[in-house]
Parts: structure tokens; sequence; C-alpha cells
């Protein structure tokens, strides 16, 4: 390695993200104990939440959109009777309300009305942006603004455990979707109030909480520089498209940013579907888009891997 150059590395690092520590110092973390520059997190999670962060290296980073949109699954857990400003632990409380009278009837009655394509309003203590502030800035000043509710999936949502005033719920959901916010709309629905008082991330696209390790076991591979054989590859973020193996031929077209005809792959195919393309050596070098109308597979993006995959077809 030249004199002040930095390490390189391309893949993902799956931690479980200890409490009371930020996302971003995870990625801190990170570059600390590897040197590399190129790094970022793949979904942020609140403070006061654990669990499953995907931590991107070097050419990884460009699949981080596909990780951020990929199910989540979260565990939490609500305690009723009291609101806060923040809708979590952290917060002042802001209302009480009795919940003595509530059953477990009562709450399973509930998550239909929140299953499915919903809207939900953001809690102002967010990292989204008002008239180019960020909410929480606002918050923290005492200024509250009108919120845009916005669309989000919630799959399936399961009560786990019903200890008045404790409940512990799973969510599987899709992107943008605030539990914060789902124990807030809660506690209103059941007219007692509600705040989250833990939270778990126990699964984010491919990668679930049996995936992951500790910061302290990352740590503890600086000495020996063993830490690049704790990455996952980059595509081990993919599992969820099919893979395709090209020859030669097809390895070149890509590269160079064209399209590709691969007919017995096109079978089945619909249009915009996606696979995970591979040299005729094991690399990961690429996710297509198959083009119904053209019938050919078009790069969406094109990696320059060094290493074979294991998960090469």
């Amino acid at each position: 390695m030249a004199s002040g150059s930095r390490p390189t590395a391309d893949g993902i690092l799956v931690l479980n993200k200890p409490k009371d520590v930020t996302s971003m110092e995870m990625v801190r973390l990170a570059k600390r104990v590897s040197h590399v520059k190129r790094v970022g997190h793949a979904g942020t999670l609140d403070p006061i939440a654990t669990g499953v962060l995907p931590v991107c290296f070097g050419q990884a980073t460009r699949l981080m959109e596909f990780m951020v949109d990929g199910r989540k699954i979260y565990r939490a857990e609500f305690t009723l009777g009291s609101a806060t400003d923040t809708y979590d632990a952290v917060g002042t409380e802001t209302h009480t309300g009795d919940w003595s009278n509530v059953t477990q009837a009562d709450v399973e009655a509930l998550f239909p009305g929140f299953t499915g394509t919903v809207l939900q309003t953001p809690p102002m203590y967010s990292a989204l942006k008002h008239e180019g502030k960020r909410l929480y800035e606002l918050a923290r000043a005492g200024i509250e603004v009108e919120r845009e509710a916005r669309e989000v999936t919630v799959y399936e949502i399961r009560l786990l455990e019903f200890a008045l005033p404790k409940l512990v719920v799973e969510v599987e959901c899709g992107r943008g979707f605030y539990m914060r916010t789902f124990a807030h709309d809660v506690g209103e629905a059941l007219g007692c109030y509600a705040h989250l008082t833990e939270l778990q991330r126990r699964k984010a696209g491919a990668f679930t909480i049996d995936d992951t390790m500790t910061p302290d076991m990352f740590e503890a591979a600086e000495d020996e520089d063993a830490w690049r054989g704790l990455l996952l590859p980059p595509d081990a973020a993919l599992q969820s498209l099919d893979p395709m193996a090209l020859d030669s031929s097809a390895e070149r077209h890509l590269r160079n940013g064209q399209a590709v005809t691969l007919p017995a792959s096109s079978t089945y195919a619909k249009h915009l579907d996606a696979r995970r393309a591979y040299t005729p050596d094991g690399k990961f070098l690429a996710i297509v888009r198959f083009n119904r109308a053209e019938s050919t597979w078009q790069p969406q993006r094109v990696f320059n891997l060094s290493e074979p995959s294991p998960y090469a077809p």
C-alpha cells in the first residue's frame, strides 16, 4: 500500500447496535477499526433501539437503498398510560391516562386498522426536513409544524406479551414506518395514551438478528487486521433476487453499460424484474432489470469486485 493511502474493502458488516448509541457512531467505529473511508449504514436506528444495522463498505454502499427498501421486523415494548413529546421513553411526559380497563381483545382489535397500506404521520422528533430544517431541530426549539401523513406498508402485527401496563408487539413493515408513532397511535386509540420503551430491529432486508455481531467483536478484530473476514460480500444483501450466470460476451457488454440478451433467463421474466448477474468466474457483476419490450437485460448497477462470490450460481 502506498504511503498515506487508505485500505479498501467491499462488503457488509451486520452489527447488533447497542442501546444509547447512534447509527452514525457505529459507522465511525467501523471507519476507525478498518481505516476505510467509504462506509455508510443502511437504515437509521434511534439511540433507544437495538438490533440489525447493516454497515456497508466500499462498493457495497451502492446497495444501501436496496437494504433500506427491504422489509423490516421490529419487536417493541409499549408502556400504556403515558404519552411523551418524542413518543418514546427519552421524551418529556405530555399526557397520562387510565389503562386499567384495557383488555387484550381491545389491543388486538386495533391491529387490522394499522395493517396494509396505511397513512402514518411522522413524529416531530425525526430527521425529516421542513423548509430546510430537521424536524427534531424545530421540536427542540419548541416549534411544532404540520406534518403530512405518508403511506407506509405494514404486513403483519403480532401481540407477543400482554402484561399491563406493558405490551410487547412484533411488526413486519416496509420503509418509512415509525414504531414510535405506532406506539403513540395505539395509546390514543385505546384512550389511555402510550409510548415506546424498548425497540429491537430483528430483520432488515436479507439480514436477521442471528446474522449480527456486537461492535466489540468487530473491534477485537482490529489488531490482526482480521476485520475483513467478518464482512459479508455485497450481494449478500440481494438474496431476494434470483441469480443468473453470464458468458464472457455478456460480461463485456454489461461492463460497458450495454444491455444483453439472455433468452434462457427471459422465459418467465416480467417487465422490470431484477436479477443478480455473475461473471463466468463467479464474481458478482451487476443488478440487471428486464426490458420486456426489447427482451433485454439492462444494467442498473455494475460492480468491479475482485473476489468470487459464495452466492454465485
